[in-house]
């Protein structure tokens, strides 16, 4: 990033180019660790996308168990796109899909013992690679990087 920044100041001394080397390394820093991220939940079997709807289902406590629609809040992601993945969590015995008894249209999504045991496999192996790859930051400068992107992300959620 610096020598692209630098080679358009350069090329346009007229320009600011101060936030294309901040947002480019914050989308380098996004690239490399969901790359490392990703990597590290092939360890247990877990297709793309997996990881999130089975987490979504584990931090919603006992019974562990959330209708379509309230997962998709928790996702960027589209109903046909939901209703894929849980169709195939269901067929690896994952979730279990069973009518809503609040909505007779509807259904719910809940943990098998088996997700349930692979999500908390998971989840301790996921943090624990998420905490080596904040390792080049002292504790300091994690709270003051997460206190910054809290800001950016409020001021684009404007």
């Amino acid at each position: 990033m610096d020598r692209i920044v630098s080679q358009w100041r350069r090329e346009r001394p007229d320009l600011d180019f101060a936030p294309l080397g901040v947002l480019g390394r914050l989308f380098r820093a996004a690239q490399l660790t969901d790359a490392a991220l990703a990597e590290g939940l092939e360890e247990e079997d877990l297709q793309s996308g997996w990881f999130d709807v089975l987490a979504a289902l584990r931090r919603a406590g006992a019974p562990y168990e959330l209708n379509p629609a309230e997962l998709l809040r928790t996702m960027m992601l589209s109903s046909g796109g939901m209703t894929k993945r849980l169709d195939r969590l269901t067929e690896a015995g994952l979730i279990e899909r069973r009518p809503d008894p609040s909505d007779r249209r509807g259904s719910l999504a809940r943990l098998t013992p088996k997700g349930r045991t692979i999500i908390d496999r998971a989840i301790a192996k996921h943090v624990a690679n998420e905490d080596r790859l904040l390792q080049p930051l002292k504790p300091t400068e994690r709270r003051s990087l997460d206190k910054l992107l809290r800001a950016l992300l409020a001021g684009l959620s404007d």
